[in-house]
């Protein structure tokens, strides 16, 4: 999982060729710190076909506000450049894997 900024979001996000996950998150954010381990791990059995990355939406709010990301942790899915999937929360790795099944 790498941790990209607003300055690199367009070439590692919406530029890139297969999906990617964004985990936007806060360093107070308790539940982004429970996630943590849980999107390495899905980085890590899923790195032939899904980046993961993280924002950071106190350092990045323009890119918060565009995508209208209100709680941390949001995650979205984007394909071709655009947010096919998005959901708010911490969850376990098996639950968070079901519910990515159908757009990765």
């Amino acid at each position: 999982m790498r941790e990209i900024t607003e300055a690199d979001f367009d070439e590692q996000v919406v530029k890139a060729a297969r999906p990617v996950l964004v985990e936007f998150t806060a360093e107070w954010c308790g539940p982004c710190k429970q996630l943590a381990p849980v999107l390495r791990a899905i980085a890590e059995e899923e790195r032939e076909r899904l980046d993961v990355v993280a924002i950071d939406v106190d350092a990045n709010p323009e890119t918060a506000v565009k995508y209208g990301v209100l709680s941390m942790p949001t995650l979205m899915v984007f394909k071709g450049g655009e947010p096919v999937w998005s959901r708010v929360g911490a969850r376990p790795k098996r639950r968070l894997l079901e519910e990515l099944a159908g757009t990765i």
